[in-house]
């Protein structure tokens, strides 16, 4: 539990200390306005509330990531905890701040947009396309997994309540995807938004209270998955790509634009965007320090379940039983919410993209119907994947994954590129070494997991060490050689 609290303190000096800095160094100006104003549309570009756009951008970003992500990644150890807090802090929460605050200052840009104007056209439409491929993955998933829950609590668990709930949620999503920000997104939202932060809160408290024995730091950082009779997976690179929403994701590059259309102030940057990561990050902390107990100290007994529970099972049952049945049922909303909200805006995320690539208005629903009834149709055809094949959803979390911290590697690139460009000094390490690192880990990942080329696990380090180097030979090798730009933003 030591290990566990002060990693919850480690985030919130996180946020007061590292979080000043990076704002300092992007240098937002209070004076300049923002596209919610020079662009407003009454339908994307919206000036709303400060709480409010921080209650829904932590809502877009925090999925089932830094819950279920965190579940699994507990299996690893106490390693978990520190990936989640370095990487929100050093990571995570610069690249959601860094992009939130450049899409600011490009009138509301979508990810693929600032991507192409750091790193060239031609990433450009390869990021276009492996963008909206991955939101609706997103869309597939989340929609799959708060099913799962709702069928469980709702109808017993059969096939039909959780094929009832697939088509429930899957309206849902068309009518938020199309109406303004402001109607449906704007408003329910924060509600969720807090049923989120109650549950996590109350597992907070539960957690003091019981004050489990749970592995610690200074016990060992090594695989503790053997422990649980499962496969030792390698900590590098399986735990950053299992833990991605907690500490960094992609995916959140893809969700700052949409809050950004609606900031009324640059220096609500860093509470809206550097905040909401960090408050995820602590929703993740809580959900690790929760599995530890369940897998390594009885938890899993108490609750009547066992160790090979799956992650929405062990959801289910923690929070039925720490939290009493209304704690339960609003905790429950909010672990439901999470996906559900998340699965929306990504579909919301992916018209915008389209239409800014097609320079296509969207003030007319007529116009965002022809951008979405592709995106629904494709998604669709995922849903009855994952229902057909009992392995469809499991193929398409890790390709999920792997796409999401892909997506994140190339987001660190065109940031540390806008830095390197138009600031002095050496402010562009701040994303250069997390671009390298995150770059080392999709690249292992995929060439050793069984969904990419299955190549021996003992070669990870070789090739993570190989990537890192090499990816900091590149930069220094175009920064010392480009030629000077007038590119200051």
């Amino acid at each position: 539990m030591y290990s566990f609290l002060l990693s919850v303190l480690a985030l919130v000096l996180g946020y007061v200390v590292y979080g000043k800095f990076i704002s300092r160094l992007f240098g937002p100006d209070p004076n300049r306005l923002t596209p919610a104003m020079e662009k407003a549309d009454g339908v994307d570009f919206i000036v709303m509330p400060t709480w409010k756009v921080f209650m829904i951008q932590f809502l877009n970003i925090a999925g089932t990531g830094p819950i279920f992500g965190a579940i699994m990644g507990a299996k690893f150890g106490p390693a978990a905890y520190l990936w989640i807090v370095f990487g929100c802090i050093f990571a995570g929460a610069v690249h959601d701040y860094l992009t939130g605050m450049l899409s600011v200052r490009h009138g509301g840009a979508s990810l693929p947009d600032l991507i192409g104007m750091y790193l060239g056209k031609s990433t450009q439409k390869v990021m276009l396309v492996f963008s909206v491929i991955m939101l609706i993955l997103v869309g597939a998933v989340f929609v799959y997994s708060p099913a799962i829950i709702l069928g469980n609590i709702a109808g017993g668990g059969t096939q039909t309540a959780m094929m009832l709930w697939v088509g429930a949620i899957f309206v849902y999503y068309i009518i938020a995807t199309l109406l303004p920000i402001d109607k449906i997104i704007g408003k329910i939202y924060p509600i969720f938004a807090c049923a989120l932060l109650f549950m996590a809160a109350g597992l907070l408290v539960g957690l003091i209270v019981k004050w489990p024995t749970i592995p610690e730091l200074w016990g060992g950082l090594h695989n503790r998955g053997p422990e649980l009779g499962l496969m030792g997976q390698p900590i590098f690179p399986c735990l950053f790509i299992t833990i991605a929403c907690g500490a960094i994701s992609g995916f959140h590059g893809t969700q700052s634009p949409l809050m950004a259309r609606c900031l009324k102030n640059e220096e609500l940057g860093r509470p809206v965007f550097y905040g909401s990561m960090i408050t995820e990050g602590l929703v993740a902390l809580v959900w690790a320090a929760v599995a530890s107990y369940f897998f390594f100290d009885g938890g899993a007994a108490e609750v009547g379940s066992s160790l090979s529970a799956s992650a929405p099972e062990v959801v289910t049952k923690v929070s039925k039983n720490w939290l009493g049945i209304v704690g339960g049922i609003l905790a429950l909303l909010g672990v439901v919410a999470a996906p559900i909200t998340s699965g929306d805006t990504a579909f919301r995320s992916a018209r915008l993209i389209l239409a800014d690539f097609l320079s296509f208005p969207q003030k007319s629903i007529r116009n965002r119907l022809m951008i979405c009834v592709p995106l629904f149709i494709a998604a669709a055809l995922l849903l009855w994947y994952n229902i057909a094949d009992a392995h469809g959803f499991n193929t398409i979390w890790r390709y999920f994954g792997w796409a999401n911290q892909t997506l994140a590697v190339f987001s660190l690139w065109a940031i540390t590129v806008y830095l390197a460009l138009n600031k002095g000094g050496l402010g562009y390490l701040v994303t250069l070494l997390p671009a390298a690192f995150m770059s080392a880990v999709s690249f292992t990942f995929i060439c050793i997991d069984k969904t990419g080329l299955s190549l021996p696990a003992s070669w990870n380090a070789f090739m993570g060490v190989g990537v890192f180097v090499l990816s900091l030979v590149l930069f220094y090798c175009w920064k010392f050689t480009r030629k000077p730009k007038d590119n200051q933003i």
